[in-house]
């Protein structure tokens, strides 16, 4: 019989004092309501070591990505397409595009992201990884477990009687009318997939789909709701805990959230409450092994005249023009730097019947319930926020629909049909097909 081991690593990511946040879209770094951190999980026994890792940021994109993978694969002893960082995506944290910044420096542009911080962040987290290997533990049984999130997530997109986006419902939400309307399309579910010796927990991972920020834009660095209802559950249990975002590119607390500061608590203890019941409902048994299947895929690029290099070059080499624009033409400029370059869309394989999908970009929450409708008979645990080097992946209809995401989304709407084509590829058959 094969022998299987987990490995539980983290390190702090809290940026210092000053340091851009959200690529430099709002105020920098005043001070810190709570540590970032990056916390993972190697898994060991099969043909290669695999990492999975969660940062505390608010995206990785293009080189920053690769770096920091590669980074990981080489202290896990494996290859950088069997290593998946996501990120959790609150907003007052770092935003890392290591060929933007580089562009934004040369215009003299507000600054996104500090190099040598960034560099040093994964540094530490690969010494983390190293560091943990010794310490792997047997690993025997997989455990599942899943609970409804009450009043959290809804879709930021309201749409009005000529099927166009009436309301765009942010984070925090004031509009009366825009918080009133019905939750809209979501996955109200929170999984959990655990790593168990015999009857004792050594992990776990959870997956939810939402934009996970209370509030955010006052310099205070914060993991928010989401990140302190999974140090909440560890401090309550002993157990290692992951949380992933899932597929939560239009999805916010926005009908349940006004943006007051006493909501962060409230939406905290929502989430905390439904990692609990999932904790409780969940399901052990044996593990008989894995496998990892991903495919590399080239996202199209946006046709449109305002997105392309001459255009943001415009944009941001304009002294007039606001930070978040010069620093966003900057973003569009690296992605279409890059796009010869292909991004790996993974798939872990628990004896067909836990499949863990790892998804790049903010995607819709469609591409997370297609998922689940491809593969009915299994437990499907979607992460997004991977590589995060075209922003948002819309669905084809909402470039139609109009609204915030297809205004600043790098991936074409012709990305749809790859993605869902690829995740059922990745997702494989159900017995009997």
């Amino acid at each position: 019989m094969p022998v299987f081991h987990v490995a539980t690593f983290e390190c702090d990511v809290t940026p210092p004092l000053g340091h851009p946040l959200c690529g430099g879209w709002i105020e920098p770094v005043r001070g810190v309501d709570d540590p970032l951190r990056a916390l993972g999980v190697v898994l060991l026994g099969g043909d290669k070591p695999i990492v999975l890792c969660a940062v505390d940021w608010t995206g990785l994109r293009n080189e920053a990505y690769r770096q920091w993978r590669q980074a990981l694969a080489d202290a896990a002893h494996t290859v950088p397409e069997y290593v998946s960082v996501h990120c959790v995506h609150p907003h007052n944290t770092p935003f890392a595009d290591l060929e933007a910044q580089k562009l934004i420096a040369a215009a003299g542009a507000p600054d996104s992201l500090d190099l040598k911080f960034f560099s040093d962040c994964v540094q530490r987290c690969a010494e983390a990884l190293k560091a943990s290997l010794p310490r792997a533990q047997r690993w025997t049984h997989i455990g599942i477990g899943a609970a409804r999130v009450e009043k959290v997530a809804s879709n930021r997109r309201v749409l009005g009687p000529d099927g166009k986006v009436q309301y765009v419902r942010t984070s925090a939400t004031k509009n009366p009318e825009a918080r009133a309307a019905p939750e809209g399309l979501i996955d109200p579910i929170l999984r959990t997939i655990s790593f168990w010796h015999e009857d004792r927990p050594l992990a776990a991972l959870h997956s939810y789909a939402c934009h996970p920020m209370s509030y955010y834009g006052d310099g205070r660095v914060s993991a928010d709701f989401c990140g302190l209802a999974r140090e909440k559950r560890r401090q309550e249990t002993g157990v290692f805990q992951v949380y992933f975002n899932g597929c939560g590119g239009n999805i916010t607390a926005g009908k349940y959230n006004d943006g007051a500061k006493e909501n962060r608590g409230v939406l905290r203890d929502r989430i905390h409450a439904a990692m609990a019941a999932a904790w409780k409902a969940t399901t052990t048994q044996p593990l008989r092994g894995w496998s990892w299947r991903y495919k590399a895929i080239r996202f199209p690029a946006r046709r449109e005249e305002s997105f392309g290099d001459a255009a943001s070059r415009k944009v941001l080499e304009d002294p007039k023009a606001p930070p978040a624009r010069r620093n966003n033409a900057a973003f569009q400029l690296a992605w279409r730097k890059r796009l010869h370059i292909p991004i790996e869309i993974n798939c872990l394989d628990f004896d067909n019947r836990i499949l863990a999908l790892f998804l790049p970009g903010e995607a819709f929450v469609e591409y997370q319930l297609a998922a689940q409708k491809m593969r009915p008979d299994a437990f499907v645990f979607t992460v997004a926020y991977g590589d995060g080097g075209m922003g948002y992946i819309p669905t084809a209809r909402a470039f139609l629909e109009g609204g915030y995401e297809p205004t600043v989304a790098l991936a074409a709407p012709e990305s749809e049909e790859l993605l869902l084509r690829t995740i059922r590829e990745l997702l494989g058959k159900a017995p009997g097909e």
